[in-house]
């Protein structure tokens, strides 16, 4: 799981060691879509990111996931938190995704996610239709 010291606490990007759990123990073994929201640090948070990104990049390949969508957030129309980027990231399963964040060669590259990000979100989403959503639990 990845690294939940003061300092990431207090930087925005803790992991959620409940959702974690939850995400574990989910029986959807079909693919899924993580959405991320990334806001950079000020001093060199760019640069940090995107070696995480060569760095990481072999290891999202390994577990067949693959990058939807990448673009850099423009106007903010509702909300009010901005982000730089916006990214989507299919993954086969989670227990894929698992398998690559709980890789010890990941996370020595993950160092470089923690040192660029001043606050970031990850969602994993499974798809829905319009009907599943209007319709009554």
């Amino acid at each position: 799981m990845p690294d939940n010291t003061e300092e990431n606490r207090m930087t925005g990007i803790k992991a959620n060691e409940d959702q974690f759990r939850e995400l574990a123990a989910n029986t959807n073994e079909g693919s899924f879509v993580m959405l991320n929201l990334l806001k950079f640090k000020d001093d060199g948070g760019r640069e940090a990111y995107f070696r995480y990104v060569k760095e990481s990049g072999p290891f999202v390949e390994n577990v067949g996931a693959k990058v939807l969508y990448f673009g850099k957030a423009k106007e903010l129309l509702n909300g009010v938190e901005t982000w730089d980027i916006v990214m989507l990231v299919q993954y086969p399963s989670r227990k894929a995704f698992l398998k690559m964040a709980n890789n010890p060669d990941y996370l020595k590259a993950h160092a470089f996610r923690e040192e660029a990000l001043e606050r970031a979100v990850l969602y994993a989403t499974d798809p829905a239709s319009f009907k599943d959503i209007i319709s009554p639990q």
